[in-house]
């Protein structure tokens, strides 16, 4: 909460709820419509969001690395990566699936780790940027990461259908619960951050940047 003057909320003893939006006096503890705590800054966040973040890029690796499916048929075992399957769409005719994939399972991961970075190295190290274009930035990194499940989903889909005994099997590989990790861990690295810190530590000047 700013105002033209560049006076914020906080410092009027005032501050926004952050589950209802409700305007409460600091010295509130808890919100007068919802009843939840009060808090004019959630410092603690920035470390938990960075933590999130760190584990989340992490984990990348070897869902990236390890088979994400594992197919049987007629006794003969088949393993694919993301990068692989993608390739087996890509020589099967299925190129707008293997978009489709490559979008959700390799660029949304990517895009959502490297913007959830830059936006708490600037939080963290002050850096210059435009603290509205970061913010816009932001909502859409929590827009398009609920887009990478459909990788996890799609392998759900042929393990229920692919599924004929011993003559053909699908299973999800270990890769599949690394993936699935590194997207609740980014989901929960957004979640966590208290946003209004951004607007506390970078210079006014900087919005229209």
């Amino acid at each position: 909460m700013a105002t033209t003057n560049g006076v914020q909320g906080k410092d009027l003893g005032l501050c926004s709820c952050r589950d209802c939006g409700q305007i409460n006096q600091v010295s509130d503890r808890f919100c007068c419509r919802c009843g939840a705590p009060v808090q004019p800054r959630d410092y603690g966040s920035l470390q938990r969001s960075w933590a999130f973040l760190i584990t989340a890029a992490i984990l990348l690796v070897p869902a990236n690395i390890y088979p994400i499916t594992t197919l049987t048929k007629s006794g003969h075992i088949t393993q694919d990566t993301i990068f692989s399957g993608i390739l087996r769409l890509v020589h099967a005719d299925m190129l707008p699936i293997a978009i489709i994939v490559f979008t959700a399972s390799i660029l949304v991961p990517w895009l959502k780790i490297v913007g959830l970075g830059i936006y708490l190295s600037a939080i963290s190290f002050n850096l210059k940027f435009s603290k509205q274009k970061l913010t816009v930035g932001f909502h859409f990194i929590e827009w398009i990461g609920r887009w990478s499940m459909l990788d996890l989903f799609v392998i759900s889909l042929t393990v229920a259908l692919v599924n004929m005994g011993q003559l053909l099997d699908a299973k999800p590989a270990p890769a599949a619960t690394a993936f699935a990790l590194v997207i609740l861990f980014t989901q929960m690295s957004a979640k966590v951050l208290d946003t209004r810190l951004l607007w506390d530590q970078l210079e006014k000047q900087d919005d229209t940047h």
